[in-house]
């Protein structure tokens, strides 16, 4: 028996090696290659995960599983090895509904797409793009008819990104949060924030940004940052993160894009090296990855008490910020302010964006509504949802980067993350009672340490809801928190 985990283990880490692989193909796509490269790297991104899926999902790896199953059973439950057979059971079964001939041509029609998404944002075209959007949701149609779902077709893709989460646990969630950040973002006042715009030299951006991170629990050697035109973060070892932001030279977005990056990667540094090379290497959810990526970038990145350390070194860095007392600064870069862009959208404005995201990929799916008429339902609900007029696709149904890959059902994660990461900040304020005091010092290094040690080096041996309970003692995602954090934000700039 301790042959076939140990073959188990040989096996999957080969298809983790496949995996990693083409995630620094896709890296180099997004952030050096030419854009000539495109159609060889979407034919050497759709090769390896052909061979990865097809390695993946054969019977071997099946029976393995099943001589493995008897050692692990006397195991504790979330011990590396009852959580490898547990987790890789659900993930092979999954993956062998997935033709291959499938899987490969979805690889392949993403690298195509996002070759496509980049050109057509530039120049504002929609109608370059659609073709390859009709693909991706054509494919993804195909995809969904692989499994089986009890109350929406959306689930299926969803699944992908938060495991064992419904549509309509979905729904619920955001029930609550609508009505709420409509009246939040009705109440919010007019705080002047014109002095965020200007000129910000990208280098000096990078200069500030590459200081500020390397203070976050990163261990040097470890990480990289560089530009890209939609920011993200991918490691390929939990020693080799990737982290990328967008320096615009007319304001300061940057700072808090490389923060959310970082936690990103922060997320990916954290895992234990004992997971590494197993399906376990990795977050249990994107709804938990991303509640990291918010609290580096909101809960830590636009506090006061962050500020009281970094804002004078903003200001030798930034000179026309030095007439701006930190108080002014600190109202600024927590106003709520509706605006045409998800990435830079304030917290009390962001989940609108992303609910109204959520809403169209249903409709786009089931087809209530056509790829002909998605800008003009984009700009209706955009005005509907923020009250901001789209001046053209680019600031609207073009933005972002997630539909030329594929990536339906990815959206909800980030207003799920959102409420997620106050549910776990109030079990971090008990744990560190000194946090504020850290914080005000520039001392991220006991937060990072305890999210490392509860959170991050856990991997995928848990559920997203057991993680959570485990966390804060409850399985639920509970928007409470998040709303009631708001809320004061909101009330404090009004006083």
């Amino acid at each position: 028996m301790a042959g076939a985990l140990e073959e188990l283990r040989r096996r999957l880490a080969e298809v983790s090696d496949l995996s990693r692989a083409a995630g620094v193909l896709a890296w180099d796509q997004r952030v050096t290659m030419p854009p000539l490269g495109t159609e060889a790297r979407a034919e050497q991104l759709a090769t390896l995960g052909r061979i990865a899926h097809e390695r993946f999902t054969d019977d071997e790896v099946g029976r393995l599983l099943e001589a493995a199953a008897p050692l692990v059973e006397s195991l504790p439950y979330d011990s590396d090895d009852a959580s490898l057979v547990r987790v890789t059971r659900r993930d092979w079964e999954k993956e062998r509904r997935v033709p291959a001939e499938l899987q490969e041509e979805m690889t392949l029609e993403a690298a195509r797409g996002h070759h496509a998404w980049v050109r057509a944002r530039r120049d504002s075209d929609y109608a370059s793009f659609r073709p390859y959007l009709e693909k991706n949701l054509e494919l993804k149609r195909r995809y969904v008819e692989c499994f089986e779902w009890s109350d929406s077709p959306y689930t299926p893709l969803l699944d992908d990104y938060e495991p064992g989460m419904l549509t309509t646990d979905v729904r619920d969630v955001f029930a609550v949060l609508r009505p709420a950040l409509t009246d939040l973002v009705a109440s919010a006042p007019q705080v002047d924030a014109s002095f965020l715009h200007g000129e910000f030299a990208p280098d000096d951006q990078r200069v500030f940004a590459e200081r500020l991170l390397a203070t976050l629990g990163l261990e040097e050697g470890s990480w990289r940052l560089d530009p890209t035109a939609h920011p993200f973060c991918t490691s390929f070892s939990n020693r080799d993160v990737r982290l990328t932001t967008h320096y615009h030279p007319d304001n300061l977005d940057s700072v808090w894009s490389s923060l959310h990056e970082a936690g990103h990667g922060l997320y990916a540094h954290g895992i234990a090296d004992s997971l590494l090379r197993t399906p376990l290497g990795g977050a249990p959810s994107l709804g938990l990855n991303e509640s990291q990526s918010r609290t580096w970038e909101n809960l830590v990145g636009r506090s006061r008490l962050f500020w009281e350390h970094w804002y004078p070194s903003l200001q030798q860095t930034f000179p026309s910020l030095r007439g701006v007392d930190l108080d002014a600064f600190v109202r600024a870069v927590n106003r709520a302010e509706p605006g045409l862009i998800r990435i830079e959208a304030d917290e009390t404005t962001y989940s609108l964006h992303i609910i109204l995201r959520f809403e169209l990929e249903q409709e786009l799916l089931e087809e209530k509504v056509s790829l002909d008429e998605l800008p003009d339902v984009w700009n209706a609900r955009m005005k509907e949802f923020l009250g901001v007029d789209v001046p053209d696709d680019g600031h609207g149904v073009l933005q972002d980067v997630h539909w030329s890959g594929g990536g339906f059902g990815y959206f909800p994660t980030y207003a799920l993350g959102n409420v997620i990461s106050l549910q776990i900040w109030g079990v971090v304020r008990q744990a560190l009672p000194d946090l504020d005091g850290q914080l005000a010092a520039g001392d991220l290094g006991p937060l990072s340490d305890w999210l490392r040690d509860n959170l991050y080096s856990l991997g995928r041996k848990l559920t997203p809801k057991e993680t959570i309970e485990r966390l804060t003692g409850s399985p639920d995602i509970d928007p409470a928190p998040y709303l009631e954090y708001l809320r004061a934000k909101v009330g404090a700039a009004v006083s």
